[in-house]
């Protein structure tokens, strides 16, 4: 029998012929069917020509009223709802790679605000997101590409210190500073945006759970602790025997003209 050594290195010198983030834009395509065309996410997720685009650090300073005001367009909302709406919009689909690439191959692309990218030229979603096609992958020492030699690859001793890289580049690095942000400009308090960003792991999570390894509750809890969001949601039994989400914050769409009432929200219709 080969050594293991080599047999990892024939597997590094395959999967270098694929994106790190394959697994993630796979299980992407399994989520919302076979296409690339997700409203909200550039193709594949990654963004190889960036002229038009912006890094997201831009929302924490001038840009975050070109997003509160698209938001409050978009649902006539007053301008404390409409932050509310915009941030777990935004969180959603920010955090979704990084929840995808953890749950589905222990990958995790290091959403910093300068390696995310953004626009607002499309009408359909709030905001377009994309990563730098050379954005930074914290990955185990078992994986096969950790031994390829790509410069953006980073291995990262266990799965402890690989959630902290997710924390460290999600929640320090990006959210903070626009958390900070949207606080300086309406009245929200951190529980409320910190809770649809809780919600937005989970329904992440959920809703790839049929293309995902291991039990859902698990890996839902495991996120939740390592971005220390956790307690701010519960999982409990859904209409079709499968897990859904009951928040235990408010996103404030029953605040709007048409008032709504998202499933599993805190407030009972």
């Amino acid at each position: 029998m080969p050594p293991v050594t080599t047999a990892l290195e024939r597997a590094a010198r395959t999967v270098t012929t694929a994106h790190p983030l394959a697994p993630v834009t796979a299980t992407l395509r399994a989520m919302f069917g076979t296409s690339t065309d997700i409203p909200g996410v550039a193709p594949d997720l990654l963004v190889h020509d960036t002229a038009g685009w912006l890094p997201t650090r831009a929302l924490a300073g001038d840009h975050l009223d070109t997003l509160l005001d698209s938001a409050r367009r978009r649902w006539n909302a007053q301008p404390h709802a409409a932050a509310a709406l915009a941030w777990k919009a935004y969180t959603y689909w920010l955090a979704l790679p990084a929840v995808l690439g953890w749950a589905s191959a222990r990958r995790v692309p290091l959403l910093t605000a300068g390696d995310v990218l953004m626009h607002f030229d499309d009408p359909r979603p709030l905001v377009t997101l994309g990563l730098r096609a050379d954005i930074p992958v914290a990955v185990l020492p078992g994986d096969p590409i950790a031994i390829a030699g790509l410069p953006q690859v980073r291995v990262v001793p266990d799965e402890d210190a690989l959630l902290a890289e997710l924390r460290r580049s999600l929640i320090d690095e990006q959210l903070n500073p626009l958390l900070d942000a949207i606080h300086d400009r309406v009245r929200l308090g951190k529980r409320t945006l910190l809770g649809s960003l809780s919600s937005g792991v989970a329904y992440g999570v959920l809703r790839s759970a049929d293309v995902l390894p291991g039990p859902s509750a698990e890996t839902i809890a495991r996120l939740h602790e390592a971005l220390g969001v956790d307690g701010l949601i519960e999982l409990v039994p859904g209409h079709n025997g499968k897990l859904d989400v009951q928040r235990k914050t408010c996103c404030l769409a029953f605040t709007l003209p048409q008032p709504k009432v998202c499933r599993g929200c805190c407030i009972k219709s």
